[in-house]
């Protein structure tokens, strides 16, 4: 299937999901409108609200925190989980003493310990960037230290026998081996950062799009709280994006799916 048909298909079911719920949220069904618009809203009255948002800038100093503190929280998060991982995963004694502290804290609630990082750390940025941290760091470490355990134990044997340094072996081996799992964790990562973010801002900010929502909220804004989840939609798709940029650069050497370099 080429690219084209692809995002023809993925834009045919947006307009679809978009037309039934204008549908539903303004036509009445069997003397009924399935989705009361006090709860719903409708697709026009979100756009309305996206286009008056931009039209008079009041988001662009709002989505400017969100992706700051998204971007800080995916770059240190992520950087964390590779480092860690990559140690762990070449250390089995140290990974067996961390192991059961490792999942105690991954399993934490993240809601709980927002409170704690905004009494921390206040109610800037940084309380922000350090819940969106807790939640990407696990997501990359798990996968970049199974990437690594899972390097064929024939290629190492391979790679020694021709001689290679333990510096060779990584570069060479455990490194290629890990991407394809980072990358694949990356892309999941982005929008664990952006609710990280989000999440924060909504328990406690005086700006950022987690704020706008929660403004909306407060006053049954419905197009407004939607409105603010579609923009956080389209700033994920944008942010995974270019991840997908930067994995087409550094895999140049993973076959495609259907088989071709």
């Amino acid at each position: 299937m080429s690219r084209v048909t692809l995002l023809a298909l993925q834009v045919l079911v947006a307009v679809v999901c978009l037309v039934l719920w204008q549908l539903f949220a303004t036509v009445p069904v069997f003397g009924k409108i399935l989705l009361p618009p006090f709860f719903f809203s409708n697709p026009v009255d979100v756009f309305s609200q996206i286009v008056k948002w931009f039209s008079s800038g009041v988001i662009w100093k709002h989505l400017g925190i969100t992706l700051t503190e998204s971007i800080l929280a995916f770059v240190i998060g992520s950087l964390g989980g590779v480092l860690v991982g990559f140690w762990f995963a070449r250390q089995p004694l140290v990974a067996a003493v961390f192991d059961p502290y490792v999942k105690m804290v991954n399993a934490l609630p993240r809601v709980v310990l927002a409170p704690i990082f905004a009494l921390w750390l206040g109610l800037g940025i940084w309380s922000k960037v350090a819940l969106g941290v807790t939640l990407v760091f696990f997501i990359v470490f798990f996968n970049v230290y199974q990437g690594v355990k899972e390097v064929s134990r024939t290629v190492l044997d391979n790679g020694r026998m021709l001689g290679m340094s333990e510096r060779q072996l990584m570069q060479h081996v455990y490194w290629p081996s890990a991407l394809s799992w980072m990358f694949s964790s990356l892309h999941t990562s982005v929008g664990f950062a952006v609710v990280g973010a989000v999440v924060g801002e909504y328990l406690g900010s005086a700006a950022g799009l987690g704020y706008l929502i929660q403004q909306a909220e407060g006053i049954f804004d419905v197009a407004g709280v939607f409105a603010g989840m579609f923009v956080l939609s389209a700033f994920v798709i944008l942010i995974d994006f270019g991840v997908t940029l930067v994995e087409r650069r550094l895999l140049v050497w993973r076959p495609t799916v259907d088989g071709r370099g």
